[in-house]
């Protein structure tokens, strides 16, 4: 077990794992760490913990001390002049004809380093755009696409529930998610129902699955022929929480089981 602490980095949603280096930290404090791409700023995400050896990524980064308020202020300031290149970047892939539907950019500490993600169908030639880019901002630019998922959860929003979106406020990675989800759980096909605001499955199919499993175990299924003292039948509806099962005999009509008929 290794002792660690997760940290949300600004430019990120996704919760990484430091090494708290002896420090006296604590889930809420403004962290300044190291990471592969330089100095940033990130939030505490848990308090110090131990983590089993193959939950974490090898050489752990660490956290070099809790944010003054004058790292602080730098950092608010860095995130104002990345706002403005964001805008100065959207403008150049216009001039270039680049289909580019930009999400959001950001310094690292040192300013050595000027992120940009951007959203895309297609595969982007920037190359031309960053070099513009570094020409105006005389720094290192790297230019990242990522999925519509990737953008849900950077810039937020309200799904169909009425909430804030999950990604946004507390998931911190992806699981895989399929239309057989939606099947288990008995849910009409419909795009415009289980699509999230990012046009793909909602991610909350995930959170039920394994219950509508367990509860559908001693269950048939729907479409089944089913032979009972009526004569022999087809299971047309299911009903999980009561435990009970509907059969249509024809002219019998329908009857309603109980999972123990």
């Amino acid at each position: 077990m290794i002792e660690v602490i997760g940290v949300v980095l600004d430019s990120s949603k996704n919760v990484y794992y430091f090494s708290p280096q002896n420090l006296n930290l604590k889930k809420g404090q403004v962290l300044l760490v190291e990471t592969e791409n330089g100095l940033q700023l990130g939030t505490a995400f848990t308090d110090i913990k131990k983590e089993p050896k193959e939950n974490l990524v090898f050489p752990l980064k660490p956290v070099l001390h809790i944010a003054t308020e004058e790292e602080i202020k730098k950092n608010d300031q860095l995130k104002k002049e990345a706002e403005e290149a964001l805008l100065k970047a959207k403008k150049y892939a216009k001039e270039l004809n680049l289909d580019m539907h930009f999400v959001d950019a950001n310094y690292t500490f040192e300013k050595n380093q000027l992120f940009f993600s951007f959203v895309s169908e297609n595969r982007v030639d920037f190359r031309e755009l960053a070099k513009k880019l570094a020409q105006k901002y005389k720094t290192r630019i790297e230019l990242r696409q990522i999925g519509v998922r990737d953008k849900a959860k950077k810039i937020g929003g309200i799904g169909p529930c009425g909430l804030f979106l999950c990604c946004h406020t507390f998931l911190t990675d992806f699981n895989s998610v399929s239309i057989n989800m939606a099947k288990n759980q008995m849910l009409a096909l419909n795009p415009n129902k289980i699509n999230g605001v990012c046009g793909r499955l909602l991610c909350c199919l995930n959170y039920e699955d394994e219950i509508y499993s367990e509860l559908k175990k001693d269950l048939p299924q729907i479409g089944m022929m089913m032979q009972k003292e009526e004569g022999t039948g087809k299971v047309v509806s299911v009903d999980v929480f009561k435990k009970t099962y509907q059969v249509d005999f024809g002219s019998k009509g329908i009857i309603e089981y109980s999972n123990e008929n």
